[in-house]
């Protein structure tokens, strides 16, 4: 199938409905993670587990989602775009399936697993492909615009999944989850043609491939940006992880209410993430992520404090959506600062941004399970900490002077 690049600009049509679909192929972690919250309690007691590995199956999906994007990222570098895609997709579909069927809460945990395997690889390309296409200002638009389909799915992947509680049980979940991810694959066949030409591939191999996480890593320009990207997500995720609990079992909500206050805080985050696209062509992505992560910092902060306090619920609401609107500064520019200095290796480069940020919100999910599901206190703690410790990475370690990133 031919390159993107070789058709130019006369395929406008073609090139919507590729940015239509990377989009869509970009909602793949929310979805896999957000839509199961609203279950999370229940599905505890179903399986008569704890709330540690309760949460421990949606670390384990997260983790897949960075491992599946460190190896797709590499293998489409040498391969091409459109074969690692459709074999992520296809695992995907599968192992939502496993999850449906799942027994007991180490069957799920694999399947988990496997989803988010599935699952990074989409992700890491709909980022590459972007980079295949488009550079400088454009891309960074298209970036930012990307991220803002990432976020606007937790909008509704709660929504979904509390609307499905209300009819069936967890399992039904993974069932319209199978559904979803068909949706994206036939998506995928029609609208994502091959955008690596041949000659722009790596004969070296995977191995080589992965060898360029080791030159990503000691670049002062990407590996900040990166690391401040991920620990900003282990802001959110920290939230995403307990806020169920929190809000359901600590202040007494239905599943379909959290679903709505998710969905609220999503929708703030997402806002965020659409007036930041017209931005880049007046503040550098690197200002707009230094700007977010100074508000990141000070909004964990308060998250704490209204849980040491023992704050109700506004107080808490109001903290949690400030946290949101900080966090969708950074994750939606963050991403575009790093990618765009980039030329060469982009899906190692993208699998690196995917493997920082789903590794380390890995850990933070079990750890704020160790609180139990009655405690807002580990939920402030790892909010505060990750805050404090992006804004200190990307103060200390980047290679770009100046309050803005200039």
């Amino acid at each position: 199938m031919t390159s993107l690049l070789e058709h130019g600009p006369a395929a406008p049509p073609s090139r919507r409905g590729l940015l239509v679909m990377l989009g869509a192929l970009s909602t793949f972690a929310p979805l896999a993670t957000d839509m199961f919250l609203p279950g999370l309690p229940a599905l505890r007691a179903n399986l008569h587990t704890t709330a540690a590995l309760a949460n421990l199956a949606l670390t384990a999906a997260v983790l897949g989602l960075g491992l599946g994007q460190l190896l797709a990222g590499p293998w489409s570098d040498s391969r091409g775009r459109a074969l690692p895609l459709r074999v992520g997709l296809v695992g995907f579909m599968l192992a939502s399936i496993l999850c449906a069927l799942s027994p007991s809460i180490w069957w799920l945990i694999v399947a988990r697993f496997v989803q988010g395997l599935g699952g990074g690889a989409a992700i890491v390309i709909a980022r590459a492909v972007v980079r295949d296409v488009y550079g400088g200002v454009r891309a960074a638009q298209l970036f930012a615009t990307l991220m803002m389909a990432s976020n606007i799915a937790p909008v509704i992947a709660p929504v979904i999944g509390g609307g499905v509680l209300a009819f069936t049980d967890w399992r039904g979940i993974f069932i319209v989850l199978t559904v979803i991810g068909a949706a994206q694959l036939a998506g995928a066949l029609w609208l994502v043609p091959e955008t690596l030409p041949t000659e722009r591939r790596d004969p070296g191999g995977m191995r080589r491939n992965l060898g360029a996480i080791g030159r990503l890593l000691r670049d002062r320009r990407f590996a900040p940006l990166m690391w401040s990207f991920a620990l900003a997500f282990c802001v959110l995720f920290a939230y995403i992880s307990a806020g169920s609990y929190v809000f359901e079992n600590v202040y007494g909500v239905s599943p379909q209410v959290f679903s709505a206050i998710f969905a609220g805080g999503s929708l703030a985050l997402a806002a965020v993430s659409r007036a930041c696209v017209p931005l880049v062509r007046r503040f550098s992505p690197e200002r707009l992520t230094r700007w977010g992560l100074y508000g990141v910092a000070v909004t964990g902060v308060l998250v704490l404090l209204v849980a040491v306090g023992g704050g109700d619920i506004w107080l808490m609401l109001a903290a949690i959506f400030l946290m949101m609107i900080t966090v969708g500064v950074v994750l939606t520019n963050a991403v575009a600062a790093a990618m765009i200095g980039q030329s060469a290796a982009l899906g190692a480069a993208s699998a690196l941004i995917g493997l920082a940020q789903f590794g380390l919100g890995s850990l933070v999910a079990p750890l704020v399970g160790l609180g139990g599901a009655m405690d807002v206190l580990p939920m402030g703690i790892a909010m505060a900490v990750c805050g404090f410790v992006a804004l200190a990475v990307n103060l200390v370690f980047s290679s770009t002077r100046g309050p803005a990133g200039e």
